[in-house]
């Protein structure tokens, strides 16, 4: 049994948590968004990724569900004193991961085989892939007609602006990685996570041959959606989607996974909806979806898994 789950952010990483519960980890797989991937003080700092692993550690700090529990930030405060850029924060014990990540890039190691040596270290079965080795970056366009980093969007101006385009530099060129590629196309089940479509999901399908790949197995891939109530249950995947012209509600998500995924697994709230994504082409499945409490995050993943499973 493969299971393999197409991830970025808080949500994919509460899902993974789920399906390790669910599943023999080793039997579960991420492909992981790496264009939000920055360098900052020299380091070279990867989000979705150390969230997905420190969530699977078991040491993610639950309240702002980034970073480590009991962190101390220490270094920010000096680098405070003199002056430096201290908008995107660093824990003193994540820097460790950081400081270690770069050494081995400049080492030579690919980002896979270092995610690798960090899931390692902190006793993460399941495997973390970044969907490429090579350098992707979301670059955002706001409404005003500038154009910056996603870390700058989404941390320094709190995604509190409004955006009229999103851009991943590089994408044409990255090529994924052999291990994510055949991760997809092994899968028993394939599963879009509920991570915001417009900055976790697209810049992994960007990547060269990646959605391809993934059209080509739709009957057996489920996308579950982040959009519940007509809201994002953290971030601001549904105000993005609104901005971008799209519909933020389970109906637009559906709108955007149609040609990749078979079935759409949505909240119960939005059970109504239903007829509409069929319309689409979708096979529906309600069921809870809001993983805040012990026990949904696994059941979510059962039921994905068996929907994607060949009938």
């Amino acid at each position: 049994m493969k299971h393999t789950v197409l991830a970025g952010g808080v949500g994919a990483a509460r899902y993974l948590q789920g399906a390790v519960e669910a599943f023999d980890p080793a039997d579960v797989t991420a492909v992981v968004n790496v264009a939000d991937d920055v360098t900052l003080h020299g380091l070279r700092v990867c989000p979705d990724l150390d969230t997905c692993t420190y969530t699977l550690a078991e040491a993610i700090d639950p309240k702002r569900g980034w970073g480590l529990v009991n962190e101390s930030f220490k270094a920010m405060a000096a680098l405070r004193r003199y002056g430096g850029l201290d908008w995107f924060s660093l824990g003193d014990q994540d820097l460790g991961t950081h400081l270690y990540r770069t050494q081995r890039l400049i080492e030579g190691a690919t980002l896979t085989e270092v995610t690798a040596e960090i899931c390692d270290g902190w006793g993460v079965r399941a495997t973390l892939l970044p969907v490429s080795d090579d350098p992707i970056e979301t670059r955002v366009t706001l409404g005003t007609g500038e154009e910056i980093g996603f870390q700058e969007y989404f941390v320094r101006l709190a995604h509190s602006v409004e955006i009229s385009s999103v851009r991943f530099v590089g994408a044409e060129r990255a090529k994924p990685s052999a291990e994510a590629l055949k991760a997809i196309e092994s899968a028993e089940t394939l599963v879009i996570a509920p991570s915001n479509p417009a900055v976790s999901i697209q810049p992994v399908l960007a990547v060269g041959g990646i959605e391809a790949v993934v059209r080509a197995r739709r009957s057996q891939n489920v996308a579950v959606s982040p959009i519940v109530g007509g809201r994002a249950l953290k971030g601001p995947a549904d105000r993005m989607l609104r901005e971008l012209g799209e519909q933020a509600t389970v109906v637009g998500v559906a709108r955007r996974y149609q040609a990749l995924a078979a079935t759409l697994v949505i909240d119960e709230i939005d059970s109504e909806f239903a007829g509409e994504i069929e319309d689409l082409g979708m096979r529906v499945i309600a069921v809870p979806t809001v993983m805040s409490e012990p026990g949904v995050a696994r059941a979510l993943a059962e039921t994905c898994h068996r929907a994607g499973v060949p009938r």
